[in-house]
């Protein structure tokens, strides 16, 4: 792909798809409506992060008249050469993002005192996961 006049290029990612459905069915995250969940893989993006999701707000939703709907986003050059277990790890993170009513909206890292942190919570999904990979 060569970069365009914008800059950053986004292309549908089935790869990252097929592995976060894996990881979705695997881990049973049964509140995760993965018809209105999307996959994008961007090059040439200025974010330090490996991947990031990103929301459709209620006020979007209200607007077009859409369901609540969540896109993963993984930007090549920092995630592509990621090992699968890290890969793993970072989609696991994405996806503990989404709160368990699917709204649109995300769960931040930091939570209100007394709730279990979003760490915790990323880390005890992974762990479960590498006992089922085994």
């Amino acid at each position: 792909m060569k970069r365009n006049k914008y800059g950053i290029i986004w292309e549908k990612a089935p790869d990252i798809k097929k592995k976060s459905l894996h990881i979705i069915n695997i881990l049973k995250m049964s509140w995760i409506d993965k018809n209105n969940l999307y996959f994008i893989r961007s090059q040439h993006s200025s974010a330090r992060a490996r991947a990031r999701i990103w929301g459709l707000p209620k006020v979007w939703q209200m607007s077009l008249r859409e369901k609540p709907a969540y896109i993963i986003e993984v930007i090549s050059e920092k995630f592509d050469n990621l090992t699968d277990e890290d890969k793993n790890k970072v989609l696991i993170h994405e996806l503990s993002h989404i709160p368990k009513n699917f709204s649109g909206s995300l769960l931040p890292h930091i939570r209100k005192k007394g709730k279990r942190n979003f760490y915790d919570r990323v880390n005890s999904f992974f762990n479960q996961l590498k006992i089922v990979n085994r």
